[in-house]
């Protein structure tokens, strides 16, 4: 076995239009932890330029453990092998961008796999997953709405939500920085610990 296979895999998906913004930021703060680390590789992948196709309902998953539209074969691949899921992400109408939310829906063929095809688990291996959130209001309601949205698909994808860091009030500028960063290195400390 050589050095690179038994390094622990990190997939990122990245779900902001903005690359250099607020989720940027917080995400970099997350993976300042990481940086100095020989033991972690990390995929990052842009859902806004994965373009998933959106779920049609047309439940050939329910037929055959596949997907319709073999767009996401390649971010399947990857989740599969994954130790640390990351999911950072601003909030629009208290939920994920578009991009991110056809790549949630289209997590039915885990559903369909599991409840229709009877595959007891159909992500053989266990992975943590970590939820980086920024958003321009400061309420509860859209981490609790991103959250559930996150820990239903998760459910079939044997993957656990481990935390929330959340960089709330943007829009009244970084004033509530610190605070989400310091949450943001200390979910990666934990799981380091952990791992």
């Amino acid at each position: 076995m050589s050095l690179f296979d038994q390094k622990k895999h990190m997939m990122v998906l990245f779900c902001s239009p903005n690359s250099h913004g607020s989720t940027r930021m917080l995400l970099d703060s997350f993976m300042g932890e990481f940086k100095d680390r020989g033991d972690w590789q990390v995929s990052e992948t842009n859902v806004y330029e994965l373009n998933a196709h959106p779920c049609t309902g047309c439940r050939a998953c329910a037929k055959k453990e596949k997907c319709t539209y073999d767009d996401l074969d390649k971010f399947d691949k990857e989740l599969r092998k994954c130790d640390l899921l990351v999911v950072a992400s601003p909030v629009y109408n208290d939920s994920f961008p578009s991009p991110m939310k056809a790549v949630l829906d289209r997590s039915q063929r885990y559903f369909e796999a599991r409840f229709s095809l009877g595959i007891r688990q159909p992500v053989k291996k266990h992975r943590d997953a970590v939820l980086l959130l920024t958003m321009g209001q400061e309420e509860d309601f859209p981490v609790e709405v991103t959250a559930h949205q996150l820990q239903r698909a998760f459910s079939v994808m044997n993957t656990t939500l481990r935390g929330c860091a959340v960089w709330d009030g943007t829009d009244l500028g970084r004033k509530n920085l610190g605070p989400a960063q310091q949450k943001a290195r200390a979910l990666a400390l934990e799981i380091l610990e952990d791992m």
